[in-house]
């Protein structure tokens, strides 16, 4: 009987210690993936490469919706941890700056997503955003500085630039010059592969 009840709870142990097998990246037009099929944006590509290099069986939810700003990035991320992910990409505030959104308000909303990922037992990874130079020095600046800010107040790893190789290339990017194309995003899939394969 004493056996049993140990074997049961040793049983209970694990699956309350269990690690998710769920990882999202929430993000806009960019992680989406717009302009290319969704098996060929970026996050599809890190889940295979996370099956085929490290043989995990772990699930990518592709969280980007096409002109996301931080101010829904909220709500949006209550909905995903319905999943329960363990690990969140968060790759949002390039639209809040390319409309000229107010970087206050901006670095708030950021900064709400990233204490409700924690609250909820997630490990936030930021993904940093840049501005185009014709936005002027001290916009571009302050954007760039935003990132910096969070990751450091939350000490967060982050990459810099999530389109670091790959802007202003037309090789890797469709025409409008800002969407990455099929070639583009398995650029930036090797990236945030290396950079989230510590995590796993």
């Amino acid at each position: 009987m004493k056996k049993t009840i140990l074997i049961l709870f040793l049983i209970t142990l694990q699956i309350v210690n269990a690690k998710s097998d769920t990882i999202l990246f929430l993000g806009d037009s960019l992680t989406e993936g717009l302009g290319v099929n969704k098996e060929d944006a970026f996050p599809s590509l890190v889940e295979n490469m996370i099956h085929s290099k490290l043989k995990k069986d772990i699930t990518v939810i592709n969280g980007g919706v096409s002109g996301s700003t931080t101010s829904d990035g909220l709500s949006r991320l209550k909905w995903y941890m319905k999943k329960k992910p363990y690990l969140i990409l968060l790759a949002l505030g390039a639209n809040d700056g390319l409309r000229g959104l107010d970087l206050k308000q901006s670095q708030k909303n950021l900064e709400e997503i990233i204490n409700y990922a924690q609250k909820s037992k997630a490990k936030v990874l930021l993904a940093g955003m840049l501005m185009p130079p014709n936005y002027g020095p001290e916009y571009t600046k302050r954007f760039e500085k935003m990132y910096q800010q969070i990751k450091d107040k939350y000490k967060l790893r982050s990459m810099p630039f999530l389109l670091d190789g790959i802007a202003g290339k037309k090789e890797f990017n469709q025409r409008d010059g800002i969407h990455p194309n099929v070639e583009g995003h398995k650029y930036i899939a090797k990236k945030v592969f290396e950079f989230i394969k510590e995590d796993l």
